[in-house]
């Protein structure tokens, strides 16, 4: 017989003893009303970017999805399963949430494998063909002449994040929230060293770095 992780076990005990004692009251409630969040968070399944941690949200607050590379497809209603596309219809048709934030972060595993076209891309069934999806996200940004692979990466993986902003409003019930002003698309990029939030600027394309005089 396999054990569970005694990280996951030992983490349970600590969150039963110091959280929940201050939360308990918040997970009754939302156990018996159900959950009511105004913003959804789609973000990579990267272990060192968790939005609820980075955004210190408590129980109810997000309903969060992520996936390699935070990646939103467009709408294609074509009869096949569609993960992203089921929770997105779920965020905005049933629970109504007021925004969707795209968020990306800093050395993104999936986007660098697609530059690299090495592993994880080549081998298996999935990773290569989900991948795929970031090419239109690529077009036009390229590495320019002594340019660092890292800066040129951090242009790789916000552009990534427009992308999806963009697949998003191919939605309808998205496309036709959002020119009723009843629901907004955001943009945001994670630096995983430095803990830094940058917030995309609608009018200028450009990632603005969130700082205690941000009033954005």
């Amino acid at each position: 017989m396999t054990s569970f992780p005694h990280s996951l076990l030992s983490g349970y005990r600590s969150f039963n003893s110091q959280r929940l004692p201050t939360e308990q009251a918040r997970y009754r409630e939302l156990s018996e009303r159900g959950q009511a969040p105004e913003i959804m968070v789609i973000g990579c399944c990267d272990s060192r970017v968790s939005p609820e941690v980075i955004f210190d949200a408590g129980p109810g607050e997000l309903f969060v999805l992520r996936n390699v590379a935070n990646l939103v497809p467009v709408y294609a209603p074509d009869g096949a399963v569609h993960g992203v596309s089921a929770a997105l219809e779920y965020a905005v048709q049933v629970l109504r949430v007021k925004h969707i934030v795209v968020l990306g972060h800093a050395q993104c595993g999936g986007i660098r494998a697609f530059v690299d076209k090495t592993e994880p891309l080549s081998p298996g069934d999935f990773i290569g063909k989900w991948m795929q999806m970031f090419e239109t996200a690529a077009q036009g940004v390229d590495q320019a002449p002594q340019e660092p692979i890292s800066q040129f990466l951090t242009r790789l993986e916000q552009a990534g994040v427009k992308r999806s902003l963009h697949n998003l409003m191919t939605f309808p019930c998205i496309n036709v929230l959002v020119g009723r002003g009843k629901l907004q698309l955001h943009g945001a990029y994670f630096g995983v060293a430095e803990g830094s939030l940058s917030v995309l600027d609608h009018d200028s394309g450009e990632f603005r770095e969130v700082t205690e005089a941000f009033a954005g």
